[in-house]
């Protein structure tokens, strides 16, 4: 297994990753073989086979939850519909947010495995967030998306004039003068239920280096 993707955590159903930003969860379209999935996956047997429980973007470092067979599978994603998942992430925002936390309710179409999506109405989203601090040129932020629509913590900041350092889809670059080579978001805590019924778990990935550098290079 690579070194480059820790374990954070391990029990007979799930296993926790810390993905580094750049690589895909599964393959695209495209084909790409060069993917988490791959990786996690290299030297097992099929009975062994590790399946994701969600996804989060390439450029997403962070916690991701990967299960033991197809069945539990199946069941750690009823959690996420079921919206017993709580998801924390860690964002850099471009400016100074008025408020020190808040909703984000304005809805988005979900791409997620839809081939026609664009031509499917909105979806509702619900992101909250809470200020951790203040740079010269941008915020740092803790971000917990309510419901998990495709890009929609990236969507809902560029939505209200803060999209996130580095963004290049939902803003364009060339009107900020920070500079990031990603997106700058990390997922940075996990909390889901256990299979058995028995408690909760609760994970947190260190925020990536590259995220540190930058926060150390802007401090004043």
């Amino acid at each position: 297994m690579s070194l480059s993707v820790p374990i954070l955590y391990e029990d007979g159903d799930c296993v926790v990753f810390n993905k580094p930003s750049g690589l895909l969860v599964i393959p695209t379209e495209k084909n790409e073989q060069h993917t988490l999935v791959t990786i996690v996956n290299e030297g097992r047997a099929p009975k062994d086979h590790l399946y994701p429980a969600h996804r989060i973007d390439r450029d997403t470092s962070g916690v991701i939850l990967f299960a033991k067979g197809k069945e539990r599978q199946q069941a750690l994603m009823q959690f996420f519909k079921e919206k017993r998942v709580h998801k924390t992430y860690i964002a850099l925002a471009h400016g100074h947010l008025k408020e020190t936390s808040g909703k984000i309710r304005i809805p988005v179409k979900d791409f997620h495995q839809r081939k026609f999506a664009r031509h499917l109405p909105a979806q509702s989203a619900l992101t909250h967030y809470e200020v951790e601090d203040y740079y010269k040129d941008f915020t740092l932020v803790k971000v917990m998306p309510i419901t998990g629509r495709t890009n929609q913590i990236r969507i809902h900041f560029a939505k209200i004039g803060h999209p996130l350092v580095g963004e290049d889809k939902y803003a364009f670059r060339r009107d900020f003068e920070l500079r990031f080579r990603r997106t700058a978001l990390h997922a940075w805590r996990l909390e889901w239920p256990k299979i058995d019924g028995k408690g909760m778990n609760h994970v947190q990935a260190e925020l990536a280096q590259d995220m540190k550098d930058f926060l150390e290079k802007h401090k004043d």
